[in-house]
């Protein structure tokens, strides 16, 4: 069955999610996502012209997804029962190896890094999103916010410092 361009665009940007995760915008080639994905490189510059406009895709993506997470996690609860919710849906995603965490912090230091204020607004609007999820669907003061995102930046910090290195790709 062919996948129409949205399913391909879909996962393009799943894709570049995993890769930007663990390369960062600079260290990570185009190429890598396009195979990974399952797509001509040519064709993955049709779905995004620039591999900036991709990053910033990918990086919106990532806090749209965690928001979607945290969300799902507290349900009907609210106060602290929601944020120990959120911080057990959290853990999973760092326990699964799943990438949003980590394609998250990349993009916080792309947008401190890259010269580029539009996308560090993007960063920051998506950032603050997510935040307002928490805060809001918790009820928790800004302390106790700042303190669920400071052990989600550790934990995410740890997990990518513990994890082992990715395989070496095959010899062709």
């Amino acid at each position: 069955m062919r996948l129409s361009a949205d399913e391909r665009r879909e996962t393009v940007l799943r894709a570049a999610i995993a890769e930007f995760a663990t390369g960062g915008h600079h260290g990570t080639p185009t190429g890598a996502i396009a195979r990974r994905a399952g797509v001509s490189q040519p064709y993955l510059f049709r779905l995004y012209p620039t591999k900036r406009a991709l990053f910033q895709a990918a990086a919106v993506r990532s806090f749209e997804r965690t928001a979607a997470v945290y969300g799902h996690a507290a349900g009907q609860l609210r106060g602290t029962e929601a944020l120990e919710a959120m911080a057990r849906a959290r853990d999973g995603l760092l326990r699964t190896g799943e990438h949003l965490p980590l394609m998250r912090l990349q993009a916080v230091a792309a947008a401190a890094s890259l010269d580029d204020r539009s996308f560090a607004a993007v960063v920051r609007r998506a950032w603050c999103d997510l935040w307002d999820l928490v805060h809001t669907r918790t009820g928790a003061t800004p302390a106790e916010v700042t303190a669920f995102f400071a052990h989600e930046a550790l934990a995410t910090a740890t997990a990518a410092l513990t994890r082992p290195p990715p395989a070496a790709p095959a010899p062709r």
